[in-house]
């Protein structure tokens, strides 16, 4: 039977209670959007297949609590991660729909994205802005970072050298 995907990725989602990091992976999974607030309690997770590059991947997507309480909880799903996605208010980032409330400025976060190496979306989860965009971006990323590795360690493997000394022993007869 033929496998259903070609790599498997867990990607973990971190940031600051009512952010908007299950709304960010409920548009994207489900593409639904609900307005009203629910706590995610320790972890929540979805799973999503997407097709990159002629390849398909199979993705874990976790759903961290941003409360404090729940810290030492969501610490142990950081395990196994390929990928993270910080997620954060930029009202408080993420809410990109309210661009009158905006106390994070872009070019702030660009600069500190730059600084990180890192890519940087801001993104709406109610107006569907860069919400696909930036979970198909990382998993690029993901997928290029694995193949480099693979790609790394094969030319390791290749350039094996035994250094043993390929000796006979000679036992002395005894008497």
């Amino acid at each position: 039977m033929a496998r259903e995907y070609d790599h498997l990725f867990k990607l973990l989602m971190i940031g600051d209670s009512g952010v908007g990091k299950s709304s960010l992976l409920l548009r994207f999974a489900d593409n639904t959007f609900n307005g009203s607030y629910i706590t995610t309690i320790g972890v929540d997770f979805k799973i999503q297949t997407v097709e990159v590059d002629g390849e398909r991947v199979k993705l874990q997507i976790w759903d961290t609590a941003g409360q404090e309480r729940f810290r030492t909880i969501t610490s142990t799903y950081y395990r196994g991660t390929h990928g993270v996605i910080v997620v954060y208010d930029v009202t408080s980032g993420n809410k990109n729909d309210a661009p009158n409330q905006k106390v994070v400025l872009t070019e702030d976060a660009q600069r500190f994205a730059n600084q990180m190496g890192i890519q940087l979306f801001e993104t709406s989860a109610k107006d569907n802005i860069n919400v696909e965009e930036m979970f198909m971006a990382i998993t690029r990323q993901v997928l290029r970072t694995k193949k480099e590795r693979n790609e790394r360690q094969a030319i390791q493997t290749n350039e094996t050298v035994n250094l043993r000394k390929n000796t006979k022993q000679h036992r002395k007869k005894c008497c």
